[in-house]
C-alpha cells in the first residue's frame, strides 16, 4: 500500500471518529493509537505553522524536522508503549474586543452579541 493510499485511509477513519463524537459527545473511544503511523504524522508536522512559538522544552518545528525520520519512528514507538507524556501547555488569553480586562481562550472564537 502505497502513501497516498495510507494517508487517504487514515483521513477517512480519524473523520469518521469526528463524525461519531459530534454525533454523541458522551460517546467514548478506548483505543485510538492504532490511526497513528508515520505518515500522517509527517503530513501534520509539514502542516504545522513553523512560525508559533517554541516548546516547552525549548523544541522548535524546524530543530525536530531536521532529525524528523528518526524522530517521527521515535514518538510512535513512545506513544505505542503508553511511555509517551506530552508535557504542560501554556494557555495564553486573548483581551476580549470592547470590554477591558475580560480575556478568553484562543480556542474560544465563538461571537457573542
Amino acid at each position: 500500500m502505497g502513501t497516498i493510499e495510507t494517508q487517504s485511509i487514515t483521513k477517512t477513519k480519524l473523520n469518521r471518529i469526528t463524525l461519531l463524537s459530534r454525533g454523541d459527545p458522551r460517546r467514548s473511544f478506548s483505543s485510538l493509537m492504532h490511526h497513528f503511523n508515520e505518515e500522517s504524522l509527517k503530513e501534520c508536522y509539514h502542516e504545522l505553522d513553523g512560525r508559533k512559538a517554541v516548546g516547552a522544552d525549548g523544541m522548535d518545528k524546524e530543530t525536530y524536522g531536521k532529525d524528523l525520520d528518526q524522530n517521527i519512528p521515535n514518538l510512535i514507538a513512545r506513544m505505542k508503549t503508553m511511555s509517551y507524556r506530552p508535557g504542560p501547555v501554556r494557555e495564553v488569553l486573548i483581551p476580549k474586543e470592547g470590554k477591558p480586562g475580560a480575556t478568553r481562550p484562543p480556542w474560544d472564537q465563538r461571537i457573542r452579541r
